[in-house]
């Protein structure tokens, strides 16, 4: 949002040394007021143009003059682009000046004597000023807080040799990055090492696993020295099971690095992106801004149903309208997932109580609870977990803790669905993969919608899902 206000200021802005250079009069309407100034191509063009540069990527150890230089690119491509959009639309805005005489067509000449020419040539000077402007302030206060202790992100270094120690190092001087480096993890096997630049040592290699469940952290970087660099798979597949960033500082120069992963550098210290959450940054809230919408919506227009739906379940058999489970979403946070109730409440045989999935046929699932699950209605209460923000419209459907520990042995990758919020509908369940399917097959489309998250994916994922309806024969 302070993009596009600062997009409108550069427009407005050129827009009104235009109109005082040439002493052309004021509009008396506001809609010219948008037309002349170019904000509704301007706005546009722009945002397209930094989202296509990566200037919404969240990069806390990017350096203020790479993003500025990004800026830079983007205020030229986007004046190009006005002007083809212009053209495209055979705006009047274009040829103000008339033909040119032929001893007059010099640079000088046309900036000075052609409004249009004037005002995206000022346009483009505005426009990264005050975008770059108001980028370096907001990162600047980033920066304040970050050094105060705010607005943290704690990691854990795996090396404690040169290179981790580099590492640790490096990470401490550049405070404003707000990343805090909570413990090292010895790159050997056992270690009897206590501390290290008087952090703690938490075991080595061998106690990776149990070192991550006991010390949980944002991010892991992999500095490991480059005899060990055969040993890498091993522990980024050993890190598949953990929902954390993973980055490699790699013991070699940057230019010597594969071409397919992201490289960052801090202080001439390269940094390996190998894997990150896609909900980061300006992706995520957008997400969440589609998912407040569409769970406050939904309830607005469900309530009626689920009022009717609450005193059937009232009549049929004793017990809550409601039950509450606890599954696993974003990062492993576990949280208690709200359905209609659809079994009898009669001790073991409750819904809370059940340690497996349910059966086609099962006996405890009331006559009203079999339609609800059929059309999968038992899940609208999950609305009021979207809207709590314990889950999203769409996403990896959630698991139970308890499954999760199984899985997380028996399936390579599995804990990657921890990178996103846990969905109500997802690209599995619109592909039939509900119920008692493939678990392979459903980690599969589940992982595939991870790597290619889009907010369009969202749309057409909940699009699919009304346009199918709720019913499917795998439900049960």
């Amino acid at each position: 949002m302070l993009d596009v206000g600062a997009v409108c200021a550069a427009s407005f802005g050129a827009w009104a040394l235009r109109v005082q250079r040439f002493g052309q009069p004021w509009p008396g309407e506001w809609e010219s007021y948008f037309k002349d100034s170019l904000v509704l191509f301007a706005v546009p063009i722009v945002i397209f143009n930094m989202v296509l540069f990566r200037l919404y990527k969240p990069r806390r150890d990017r350096a203020l003059l790479g993003e500025a230089g990004q800026v830079m690119k983007v205020a030229f491509m986007s004046s190009m682009l006005i002007i083809v959009a212009l053209w495209a639309v055979g705006s009047s805005q274009l040829g103000l000046s008339g033909p040119i005489p032929e001893s007059q067509r010099t640079l000088g000449w046309r900036l000075a004597t052609d409004p249009f020419r004037f005002q995206i040539t000022i346009f483009t000077a505005l426009l990264p000023l005050l975008v770059g402007g108001q980028r370096v302030i907001v990162r600047l206060a980033l920066r304040f807080m970050r050094r105060r202790g705010w607005n943290m992100r704690h990691v854990a270094i795996v090396g404690v040799g040169r290179l981790g120690q580099i590492t640790a190092r490096t990470l401490a001087r550049n405070s404003w990055t707000g990343i805090r480096v909570a413990y090292f993890i010895s790159h050997h096997d056992q270690t009897a090492r206590g501390s290290c630049m008087q952090l703690p040592v938490h075991g080595g290699l061998r106690d990776l696993e149990r070192t991550l469940e006991e010390n949980r952290i944002d991010a892991v970087y992999l500095a490991v020295p480059s005899a060990m660099s055969a040993q890498l798979p091993q522990i980024l597949k050993r890190l598949e099971r953990f929902a954390v960033d993973v980055r490699i500082v790699p013991d070699v120069h940057p230019r010597y690095l594969p071409q397919n992963m992201t490289v960052s550098e801090l202080e001439g210290m390269p940094i390996l992106s190998y894997r990150e959450s896609p909900m980061a940054g300006v992706g995520g809230v957008l997400k969440r801004t589609l998912d407040l919408f569409g769970a406050v919506l939904g309830v607005l227009v469900f309530s009626p149903l689920m009022l009717v739906i609450g005193l059937l379940i009232r009549l049929e058999s004793p017990g809550p309208v409601l039950f509450k489970q606890q599954r696993v979403s974003l990062g492993g946070d576990v949280f208690w997932i709200w359905k209609f109730r659809t079994m009898r409440q009669d001790g073991t045989d409750s819904d809370d109580c059940d340690q497996g999935w349910t059966t086609r046929d099962d006996p405890r699932i009331t006559r009203i609870g079999r339609w609800l699950r059929k059309t999968s209605l038992d899940e609208l209460p999950q609305l009021f977990n979207v809207i709590r923000g314990d889950m999203a419209l769409v996403g990896p459907r959630p698991e139970r803790p308890e499954l999760i520990d199984r899985f997380r042995e028996d399936w390579r990758g599995y804990m990657l669905r921890q990178q996103v919020k846990a969905g109500m509908t997802g690209w599995a369940q619109v592909n039939g993969l509900r119920g008692d399917t493939s678990l392979r097959k459903r980690l599969q489309y589940d992982l595939f919608y991870i790597r290619n998250w889009s907010l369009w994916f969202d749309l057409r994922i909940l699009f699919m899902t009304l346009v199918r309806g709720f019913v499917h024969p795998n439900a049960i």
